[in-house]
C-alpha cells in the first residue's frame, strides 16, 4: 500500500508530465544505479567485469579505478578497454526504458553528466546531450587537435588481447596527429572542450531557448551534490526565472526542492526505478478506465 503523500507525489508527477509542453530530463548518476550499474560500489556487475583488476590491486568500484596509479601504461589500458568494453556491453536499464515509456509522444530532451551511454541507448542521440564526455570516444591526451574518435573497434581489438591485466605495448592507442597517447573522452583535467563539447551545450542550449516560454517541466533524476553546478542549480534557476516552469527531483537521498521555488516543484526521495515503475502504472490504470468509460458511452 502506498503512503498517501509517496501517492500524491506520484499522481502529481504523472499530470505535470502530461500537462508539459516541453520537458527537459536531467541524468546523473543515480539514474544508473537505478539500473543497477553503481559505478561508485564494489558490487556483482563490477566484479564480472573487474574482478581481475580488484584482486591484483585491491580496487573497489568502476570509477576510481580509472583514476588508480597503475604502475605502467599496458596495465591502465587494459583495464580502460575493461571499461569501455563494459560500457558497450550493457544492456539498458529498466528506469531509462520506463523513462522512455512516460516521454512517450512528448517533446522532451535530456541532459547528462552520465557518459555510460545509458540514456543514448534508448533516446535518439539528437535528443541527448552528454555534457562530461563519452566512454565511447577517445581524444589526444595533448589535446593537440579539435576531434573525437569513435573507439569500438579499438577497444574490441585491446580486449582481446588483455593478458592477466595488462594489454601489449604496441595496443595502446596513440594520437594521428602527434603520436602521444589517446585518452577516453571523459571530465578529465584534460577532457578537450572543442567542438563535440560544445555542439552538445549547442543542443541543449537550442531545446531551451525554442521552449522556454512554454509550460516546462524540469524533470531531475538521480542528481547528486557532488557537481551541482551542471544539472541541480541550472534546474534551480530556470524554474525560478521562467513563468511557466515545475520542478521534480527524484533521488533517494538528495532530492530537495530550494525554499526560492518550493510552490514550484516537490522531491521525491525514492528509489528512482520503484517511482518510474509505479507512475507507469498510474498512467496504464487511469488509460484503461478512459477506455472502459470510451466504450460505455458508445454503448448509450
Amino acid at each position: 500500500m502506498l503512503d498517501q503523500q509517496y501517492q500524491d507525489h506520484i499522481e502529481t508527477l504523472l499530470r505535470k508530465v502530461e500537462e508539459a509542453e516541453a520537458v527537459v530530463v536531467g541524468g546523473a548518476a543515480g539514474m544508473s544505479a537505478a539500473a543497477g550499474y553503481n559505478w561508485y560500489q564494489k558490487d556483482d556487475t563490477f566484479l564480472k567485469y573487474f574482478g581481475k583488476f580488484a584482486e591484483q590491486y585491491g580496487i573497489e568500484s568502476i570509477f576510481y579505478g580509472f583514476y588508480y596509479n597503475f604502475e605502467t601504461r599496458e596495465e591502465r589500458w587494459a583495464y580502460i578497454a575493461t571499461l569501455i568494453k563494459f560500457v558497450y556491453e550493457t544492456q539498458a536499464g529498466q528506469p531509462y526504458i520506463d523513462l522512455k515509456k512516460l516521454l512517450q509522444d512528448k517533446n522532451y530532451f535530456v541532459l547528462t553528466t552520465n557518459q555510460d551511454t545509458q540514456f543514448s541507448k534508448v533516446f535518439p542521440e539528437e535528443k541527448v546531450s552528454a555534457i562530461q564526455g563519452d566512454w565511447r570516444y577517445f581524444q589526444c591526451s595533448d589535446r593537440c587537435h579539435d576531434q573525437v574518435y569513435l573507439n569500438k573497434d579499438l577497444v574490441e581489438i585491446m580486449y582481446r588481447n588483455i593478458e592477466g591485466t595488462k594489454i601489449p605495448t604496441e595496443l595502446i592507442p596513440t594520437c594521428p596527429k602527434c603520436g602521444h597517447d589517446m585518452e577516453p573522452w571523459v571530465r578529465s583535467r584534460i577532457f578537450l572542450e572543442g567542438s563535440s563539447f560544445r555542439n552538445e551545450l549547442i543542443k541543449l542550449q537550442m531545446f531551451i531557448m525554442k521552449n522556454k516560454f512554454k509550460k516546462i517541466l524540469f524533470l531531475e533524476l538521480g542528481v547528486g551534490t557532488m557537481t551541482p553546478k551542471f544539472i541541480k542549480e541550472p534546474f534551480w534557476e530556470m524554474t525560478s526565472s521562467l513563468l511557466s516552469a515545475y520542478y521534480i527531483s527524484i533521488n533517494p537521498k538528495d532530492a530537495v526542492v530550494p525554499r526560492e521555488i518550493k510552490e514550484k516543484g516537490i522531491a521525491i526521495n525514492e528509489d528512482i526505478a520503484r517511482v518510474l515503475q509505479d507512475v507507469l502504472n498510474v498512467k496504464e490504470k487511469k488509460v484503461n478506465w478512459n477506455q472502459v468509460e470510451n466504450n460505455s458511452l458508445k454503448q448509450q
